[in-house]
């Protein structure tokens, strides 16, 4: 109840926020016409930090919603001198700002060096741009909190950063992925100042230039080349507690001056996690009764270093070295009643106590070369090398008890050994330049990655634990081999009133899966392998046209075509035995899910943002539930014959004084078919859900050092998979934040799933055999984090700092009126 009073209350608050004052006002030149594309800044009269950011359009026109305070405005504009407002009062009434006028820049050209000026934000037709360029840096804060600023972007108390609702955001710097994540993203993300960013790329809409793979968000984080010099970096440790306690420590550091960037990190964490689960599954005259109580720990080591050579202004040249070292696994004890159905009497007890060491250790290399020049000639070339090198050794005891469980009946015991090699190798290439008024962008790129399997099964000898014996009817090897070839056009141009970008993107797909029986010494049998052969090759498109002739209020349209291909895992058609009744199993038919979408976006005021999609999924990828040898069950993955998905998102932040609050509402409808053989081998669901997040934050105390937050979600009962029916979900996070050390540093405790009602329930009723799974995992934690910035932001700094100091001289003494920069 108190969960539900806290969301109504954030939305409450969220929509009250609409009722913002509206400001209005118009830019012109000397001559009286309005002038469009002007960057207009809404400015705290206090401290001149960005309250709001602005375009004027092809009128001169702009608008801002405001809260209650004080405000100017600044505007800019290329070849024009930036003028301010005098300062004015926002109470509970609109204002129509006094017409602001600029002129052009005076003075010897042969004195001066003019700079080229970007609107602080763009809306396009696949990305929206905050050209951060020197404008945002008066607000002081990072990179960190840039995001959390920006249209669509939510950064939550873990640091967590999600676009447009959706969580897994790429991560790019400088156009590459970046090898960072979770903490230790945020930690570089916040010892990376506001100066020092050129601009941040919100790309919800991929366009050709990337992978057709996935749809997840990027947000592409460009430095300013040549002005962030120094040494910088983070030192970080964190401790948490449920069950069981965890620790997490690293350090992350940066050294760059005008010819060199040196940077690197390191990253330990000891994780262990215990998760309950519950099962009970019918199938003809048996009762699968079952209780499982699992603890996996997990302790690994990461790292990165690389180094980038500014080889001169236009070309730059990097090497790139990140991995990690982990050791894991699990530890299950499982107990489970097998009960004749028709007079509800236990037959037997079967314990299974399941222990898995495994070893997880990757190593990526990377190459790039850049060259960019000022005419708009742009050449991204990346070359990488990945090796993944997976082991695993699990025993598996399988006991048999009389119904009373005191008598041990019969016992089977298996040993599973599945040492896994994955190489991957990639070559890119991205051209982009200027062309009939537009942009034209071009490329390719090659990868390659080979995948070899190594699975056995022994049976163990009841007498002598040490013997074992290969069962090779339930071993094998499986050898895989895929070679991904795309080639990409784009084009992108501005109209009146309109963005519209084009694109197409061709890739080639030829894969091999052979699966190789063994021999009884364990070698591998190479003669009559089975095979999997496939040699495809797919277009696809890729369209968006977005109307911004009002910049406040924008629509957008786009299409795309998308391809998820299954993984290695889901097509070797290998056993995993969970227990003697219950395992997974490879599908070699497994075809590729094809994916249409269609979506509708509307920006009001840059914060409101609202999207309406529509997808239509052929061969979509499910875990279908299956039943073998009568009473046996095996998970395995499947194509369903289509999928069609109707979507709502609509998200607005709020942010009065050190308030801000968030809510993102989405909802959607899903209907799921397949034949796979009529009579109760036909899946035909449909269901609506829906998911409310909502994030409140509060900074406090005389320097505003503390910080307050409560969020929390809830999902509504969904389909997972496309065959299982699930129950609702939610959870609520509190925690607290303290800046210390002059700002260096930040110490945060922080409680998770404070009601413990993050558990899952699901059901699946499919070729006779009813299945339902419920448990919990160790998601209510007491955390606290601590971590310390250190080192230098900017070494042109004097000389912007005097200019600065200049300027605002010059503004103070316009006094009121208009002030010319």
């Amino acid at each position: 109840m108190r969960t539900k009073l806290v969301v109504v209350a954030g939305l409450m608050i969220s929509a009250s926020a609409l009722n913002a004052q509206q400001l209005t006002g118009k830019v012109k030149n000397a001559q009286g016409r309005g002038i469009e594309k002007v960057t207009l800044s809404l400015l705290s009269a206090k401290d001149s930090s960005v309250a709001k950011l602005a375009v004027s359009n092809e009128d001169g026109n702009f608008a801002f919603s405001a809260a209650t305070g004080k405000y100017l405005i600044s505007a800019s504009h290329i070849g024009f001198a930036t003028v301010y407002s005098s300062p004015f009062e926002v109470a509970d009434t609109d204002i129509r700002i006094p017409d602001i006028v600029i002129k052009e820049e005076a003075g010897a050209l042969a004195e001066v060096t003019v700079i080229s000026k970007k609107p602080i934000v763009e809306v396009r037709a696949d990305k929206t741009i905050l050209n951060v360029g020197g404008t945002i840096n008066a607000t002081g804060t990072d990179a960190l909190g840039l995001l959390r600023k920006s249209p669509g972007v939510l950064v939550d108390k873990d640091d967590h950063i999600s676009l447009a609702g959706k969580n897994g955001v790429r991560i790019y710097m400088d156009g590459k992925p970046s090898p960072l994540s979770g903490t230790d993203l945020a930690n570089y993300l916040k010892s990376l100042q506001s100066s020092q960013i050129e601009a941040i790329e919100l790309i919800t809409n991929p366009s050709a230039k990337y992978d057709a793979a996935g749809n997840a968000g990027i947000i592409n984080i460009k430095l300013k080349k040549n002005k962030a010099y120094g040494t910088n970096g983070s030192v970080s440790a964190g401790y948490a507690i449920g069950v069981y306690a965890k620790y997490n420590g690293g350090i992350n550091f940066n050294h760059r001056n005008k010819g060199v960037n040196i940077f690197g990190s390191y990253n330990y964490t000891d994780n262990k996690v215990n998760t309950i689960i519950h099962g009970y599954r019918t199938v003809l005259d048996t009762i699968f009764d079952g209780h499982v109580d699992a603890v996996s720990p997990d302790k690994s080591h990461g790292f990165k270093t690389g180094v980038d050579f500014f080889l001169d202004k236009k070309n730059t040249f990097g090497v790139l070295v990140n991995g990690n070292l982990g050791q894991n696994g699990f530890n299950n004890t499982s107990r489970t009643s097998i009960i004749y159905a028709p007079t509800g009497v236990v037959n037997r007890i079967l314990q299974t106590n399941n222990s898995n060491k495994m070893k997880a250790n990757n190593v990526n290399f990377n190459l790039n070369y850049r060259f960019a020049d000022t005419s708009g000639h742009d050449l991204n070339v990346d070359a990488d090398y990945g090796l993944y090198r997976n082991d695993g050794n699990q025993l598996q005891p399988n006991y048999y008890y009389n119904p009373a469980g005191t008598a041990l009946v019969s016992q089977v015991i298996y040993r599973f050994l599945s040492p896994t090699d994955i190489d991957l190798l990639t070559f890119k290439a991205d051209y982009e330049q200027n062309f009939k008024k537009g942009r034209l962008g071009v490329g390719g790129k090659v990868s390659a990655i080979r995948t070899n399997n190594n699975f056995q099964r022994f049976d163990i000898s009841q007498l002598n634990p040490e013997l074992k014996t290969l069962d090779i009817s339930r071993s094998n090897e499986f050898d895989y081999r895929e070679n991904i070839n795309a080639l990409y056009v784009n084009y992108s141009r501005q109209l009146k009133g309109k963005m519209i970008q084009l694109g197409a993107r061709l890739e080639h797909t030829a894969s091999k899966g052979s699966s190789y029986s063994l021999k009884a010494d364990g070698t591998v049998n190479t003669s009559n392998p089975q095979l999997l052969k496939r040699n495809y090759t797919d277009f696809f498109p890729s369209a968006a046209i977005t109307f911004n002739k009002n910049p406040m209020n924008q629509w957008g349209i786009s299409y795309s075509r998308r391809i998820d291909r299954p993984a290695y895992q889901d097509l070797n058609p290998f056993e995993f035995k969970l227990d003697e009744y219950t395992y997974l199993k490879g599908n070699t038919a497994l075809r590729p899910q094809y994916t249409h979408i269609v979506t509708i976006t509307n920006s009001y005021k840059y914060k409101l943002n609202t999207s309406f999609s529509y997808s239509h999924v052929n061969d979509v990828f499910t875990y279908l539930l299956d039943t073998t040898e009568r009473s046996k069950s095996f998970a395995t993955r499947k194509n369903l014959a289509k999928q069609d998905v109707v979507s709502l998102n609509i998200s607005y932040p709020f942010i009065y004084k050190s308030y801000m609050a968030f809510v993102n509402l989405s909802g959607n409808y899903s209907h799921y078919r397949a034949d796979f053989g009529g009579g109760n081998r036909i899946v035909n669901l449909e269901a609506a859900s829906f998911n409310i997040y909502m994030q409140h934050s509060c900074q406090f105390g005389k320097t505003k050092a503390w910080t307050a937050e409560i969020s929390g979600w809830y999902n509504s009962p969904a389909i997972w998979e496309g065959t299982l029916k699930s129950k609702s979900m939610w959870t609520l996070d509190a925690g607290m934040q303290k800046n210390i050390f002059k700002g260096k540093g930040t110490f945060k405790v922080a409680v998770s799933d404070i009601f413990f009602t993050m558990k899952f329930d699901v059901k699946s009723n499919f070729a006779g055999q009813y299945t339902r799974a419920y448990g919990s995992f160790e998601s209510r934690q007491f955390k606290a984090a601590l971590t310390w910035r250190f080192g230098s932001s900017t070494v042109k700094a004097a000389n912007e700092r005097k200019d600065a100091s200049e300027e605002e001289k010059k503004r103070t003494k316009k006094g009121g009126g208009i002030g010319t920069k």
